[in-house]
């Protein structure tokens, strides 16, 4: 191989969702190929391209992602982009917070304050320098969902723009560009074909495997599917006199076949149990046990819609009996029993219908087939639909009623329901309604909210009866 050449290595994982279970092999691979490519002289980095984070588990939600970041330090990362979950999981201030104690960069193009500046914790572009001097930029980019960043004070702008002047900024400035893209496998293809100046996607978010990299045109793609199952490899070959790549390659390789150690259980276990004692808090105390009824009405899901139309003001409620992974016993409730009950990144909306429209919707939500669909994505965390709950909503002598009161076609109603049926995959009118989305509150914070102020109410009025 002539001198001239030098060989880059770009390592990257994607869409973790706090699946740790073959973390620490992950780390360990990814520390001692680093450590050997700088002893053979070669150029290494490490990225990850966003939805590391995930509330389900309980070490992220009790350290809100803060023990993510540290698992990233350990591991050597150079760099990141955030995925949805960093980013519209989160509160504001935790977001703001997340990485503050960071030893990589995140970078990041299309999020800002309303304003239009860039938040502190993020750069749009990152510039690395080889030994040899090689300009390896480094831009990043994640999906547009708009309604959820502006309710969290926050301005996402499209991606594609946002890239396109990102990468007219720093022309001249970089011999290899590197995109870290959390924006899915279409919009990575259309990105290449936009902007025939990357060399490198590194994709994520659609959760995609690509076992030998995709070509597009000049562009390489690259991804590793989801849950730390696969970690990935990129290869380059720059001739640095010539000023060009020579070389490309991509692979992936299976977590479950790196090497293990003794003590991988021990951290894996550690991390729940680290994360357990941190939801180990009391938020209620319940007067009775509240089994889980996955097929029909329970008294949870009748908890759990008064808590929603409570907190929302919203005139009626509907959900699946499947958004409960358990039950709620007697006695005490801990932060820990309410993620357990509901880990679902899923914030509540209120949904504006009319008489009419509202009566199709509850015509739909008859499908005898919804129950025993299997969802995935959309921020669930269970696996079948189960029974479509009808909160203060029901028929009465063959006419649609909203608490015992008829409701009229022409008139507005307010709904509350999970945003995940507002994406119009189950109920298509559901997707243009004029829809408020309830944040940062998930929906275990409502039950929280509303199990504390039932006991307040309970305590008052046995005062009131002394």
């Amino acid at each position: 191989m002539k001198e001239s050449i030098i060989s880059i290595h770009l390592y990257h994982t994607n869409d973790l969702h706090s699946h740790f279970d073959n973390w620490p092999k992950i780390g360990r691979y990814l520390k001692e190929n680093k450590e050997k490519h700088q002893l053979q002289g070669d150029a290494c980095f490490v990225f990850d391209i966003g939805d590391h984070i995930d509330r389900s588990h309980p070490y992220t939600e009790g350290t809100r992602g803060k023990g993510n970041v540290a698992l990233l330090n350990s591991a050597g990362f150079d760099a990141v982009t955030i995925g949805n979950n960093e980013g519209i999981t989160l509160s504001k201030n935790a977001l703001n917070t997340l990485y503050e104690g960071a030893a990589f960069d995140v970078i990041l193009c299309n999020l800002e304050e309303p304003d239009g500046t860039f938040p502190k914790w993020l750069k749009p572009y990152r510039i690395f320098v080889t030994a040899e001097g090689v300009r390896i930029g480094v831009i990043g980019a994640t999906a547009m969902y708009p309604a959820f960043y502006s309710r969290l004070g926050w301005k996402i702008t499209e991606p594609h723009a946002a890239l396109r002047k990102i990468v007219a900024e720093i022309e001249g400035q970089a011999d290899v560009l590197i995109c870290l893209s959390h924006l899915g496998i279409h919009e990575d293809r259309k990105l290449a074909e936009e902007l025939d100046s990357i060399d490198v996607i590194l994709g994520a978010h659609t959760h995609h495997l690509f076992t030998e990299g995709e070509w597009i045109g000049d562009t390489i793609l690259a991804a590793t599917g989801k849950f730390g199952m696969y970690v990935g490899h990129v290869s380059l070959e720059y001739d640095v006199e010539k000023k060009r790549i020579t070389r490309k390659e991509a692979a992936v390789v299976r977590c479950d076949g790196l090497d293990s150690d003794p003590g991988d259980t021990a951290m894996v276990n550690g991390l729940m149990d680290r994360g357990k004692k941190t939801l180990d808090e009391n938020v209620f105390y319940n007067i009775e046990s509240m089994p889980q009824e996955l097929f029909g009405p329970s008294k949870l899901s009748s908890f759990f819609g008064e808590a929603l139309i409570a907190y929302t003001e919203a005139d009626c409620a509907l959900f699946n009996a499947g958004i409960f992974l358990g039950g709620l016993e007697d006695g005490w409730v801990t932060k820990g029993d309410l993620h357990a009950l509901l880990p679902h990144p899923i914030n509540p909306c209120i949904v504006s219908l009319s008489g009419r429209e509202l009566l199709e919707l509850y015509e739909l939500s008859l499908n005898d087939e919804l129950p025993l669909t299997e969802v995935r994505g959309l921020g669930f965390r269970g696996t079948l639909m189960g029974a479509m709950i009808r909160e203060r909503l029901g028929m009465k002598e063959g006419t649609l009623c909203i608490g015992g009161e008829e409701v009229e076609e022409d008139k507005s109603y307010r709904l509350v329901t999970l945003d995940m049926f507002t994406f119009g995959y189950f109920f298509p009118l559901l997707k243009d309604a004029p829809k408020e989305y309830i944040m940062p509150e998930l929906i275990r914070d409502v039950v929280g909210w509303f199990g504390k102020r039932r006991l307040e109410e309970s305590r008052n009025d046995d005062q009131q009866m002394e």
